[in-house]
């Protein structure tokens, strides 16, 4: 094996990688460390690496301009010194460089196109066997999800009591035989038989997720990795201070690199009862230390939103705490915290009988396009049965094992994609109270809330039906009027309009109009 191995070459907003060999005696893991000064001619940025197993040793870096750029490697990892050089080259068409929050509320790419997200949730799908995994990826290849939420830990809940492909460190789990829902509380409760060493990681492991967030990135899909989740039976979720602040440092420095990663800490935090505020805290302070790039970081809630006032937290990532109302308060979180307000989960279309996994499809694009509309963004997911029969212990449901998706609304959200990718100037839309009687969005001008839109409006009915819609705006300005069905997909143009004018929408709930200046 060369012992110092990297490419030449390497994309703007691409993943530069470089591999030495190094000391392997005790636990490389924790006693010995690794960093690169990476230098262009207009950015310097010093990285942490990790150690990959087999006496090799990883720096992964991100350049964020094209040219020449210089590294040296430092550590007590070796005795040698290891200096090198490499070139940035222009992004490929599809490479945009990583999402930012724009004008407050908002997203783009670094490369200034817009990013409107529409996510789905996917909970263990790098747990699972190769060929689903490989499934997975060709189902998101067939749909427009621009992002994916998943957990790094694997996941024990209803529906998913398999262990994963591989764990993510040496030792052993527990005894898991006989395991169904009627034993699925003990198992949470008690994790005294796993035999772990949480110092010393399994890189096998890691490396799937390596894979798998590499091809999202080609795909062009955001990963948005969950840190820590509180539905586990092999102690993952309660490992002490010293190994939960191991293991986020060693995560940061493998995936930061990959212009498409956010983090998120955790996965209803407010369940994870081995942690309190002070160690998310602590947790957050690390994650923005460690990753150079700033990448976006957010925390999902349970029964109660977090403080998403504190400065680490780019967008508020929602679940909604009511049975019915969720996206509908998009716009005052808006207001309320002045970030992107990403519903990461407003249930899921399916037919479970858990309340969470048996909206409609309808309602889920409802939400989709409510949220849309109000100036937030919405995450998909799905749990279907196959069957009424279909319970034995491990059927596949896309909300946590990936596979293949049975619903109605990717269609639709893909739809509601195409729309909002055709708004003029790239805006971000904000929401217009004063349209009592339908949800209306207009663009956000750079963030400029005192601004009156008048270029541009998106009338949503929601599941009200009007016959017709009469319309308003000055006696001057000409507009061109569509009239969109989100659920049968479609945009008829209706004619260039000024002053008082109407609009038949046919009595069908699920109706928009939209409404642009000429």
């Amino acid at each position: 094996m060369n012992d110092f191995r990297y490419n030449e070459q390497v994309e703007k907003w691409g993943v530069f990688e470089v591999r030495v060999l190094g000391k392997m005696e005790g636990n490389p893991f924790t006693d010995y460390e690794i960093s690169g000064v990476f230098k262009g001619t207009e950015e310097s940025m010093t990285v942490n690496g990790f150690y990959d197993g087999d006496g090799e040793y990883v720096v992964r870096f991100m350049p964020n301009f094209e040219g020449k750029y210089e590294f040296e490697l430092s550590g007590n990892f070796s005795e040698q010194s290891y200096k090198g050089a490499f070139e940035s080259k222009k992004p490929t068409d599809n490479n945009h460089g990583c999402v930012h929050v724009s004008d407050n509320c908002h997203f783009k790419y670094a490369d200034k196109t817009p990013y409107y997200s529409v996510g789905t949730t996917c909970y263990g799908w790098v747990q699972q066997p190769v060929k689903r995994q490989e499934q997975t990826l060709r189902t998101l290849e067939n749909n427009a999800f621009n992002k994916i939420r998943f957990c790094i830990f694997p996941k024990h809940y209803d529906y998913n009591y398999a262990d994963p492909i591989a764990f993510p460190y040496e030792g052993s789990p527990c005894d898991h035989s006989g395991l169904n829902r009627d034993t699925v509380v003990a198992y949470m409760e008690d994790k005294s038989s796993n035999d772990w060493n949480f110092s010393k990681f399994n890189p096998e492991y890691f490396r799937w997720f390596d894979l798998r967030i590499s091809q999202l990135m080609d795909m062009g899909i955001e990963a948005d990795l969950i840190l820590f989740h509180p539905y586990d039976r092999w102690g993952f979720d309660g490992m002490g201070k010293e190994y939960d602040d191991l293991y986020v440092k060693y995560v940061v420095a493998r995936y930061a690199a990959y212009r498409n990663v956010w983090w998120s800490l955790a996965n209803e935090y407010d369940y994870v009862k081995t942690k309190s505020g002070e160690d998310w805290e602590r947790i957050a302070s690390i994650v923005c230390e460690n990753d150079k790039y700033g990448r976006l970081r957010s925390i999902h809630n349970g029964p109660q939103f977090y403080d998403f006032t504190k400065p680490w937290v780019t967008h508020c990532s929602c679940q909604g705490v009511d049975r019915y109302k969720s996206v509908e308060t998009t716009d005052e979180l808006m207001i309320k915290y002045n970030k992107p307000v990403v519903w990461d989960e407003i249930l899921y279309e399916g037919n479970l009988n858990l309340g969470w996994g048996n909206i409609t499809g309808e309602e889920l694009v409802r939400r989709f396009w409510e949220a849309s509309i109000r100036g937030g963004y919405a995450g998909h997911g799905e749990t279907y049965l196959e069957s009424p029969d279909d319970l034995g212990e491990q059927p596949v449901l896309w909300w946590s094992h990936g596979g293949l998706l049975h619903g109605e609304s990717p269609k639709r959200i893909a739809f509601l994609l195409k729309v909002l990718s055709e708004i003029p100037g790239g805006y971000g839309l904000r929401s217009m109270p004063k349209f009592w009687d339908a949800v209306v969005g207009t663009t956000d001008y750079e963030g400029d809330k005192d601004k009156e839109g008048k270029d541009y409006y998106l009338f949503y009915f929601s599941f009200m039906r009007p016959l017709f819609k009469d319309f308003y705006f000055d006696e001057d300005t000409e507009y061109k009027v569509d009239l969109i069905d989100t659920w049968n997909m479609t945009s008829v143009f209706q004619g260039i309009y000024k002053g008082h004018f109407r609009i038949i929408t046919g009595g069908r709930s699920y109706m928009a109009v939209r409404v642009q200046k000429v």
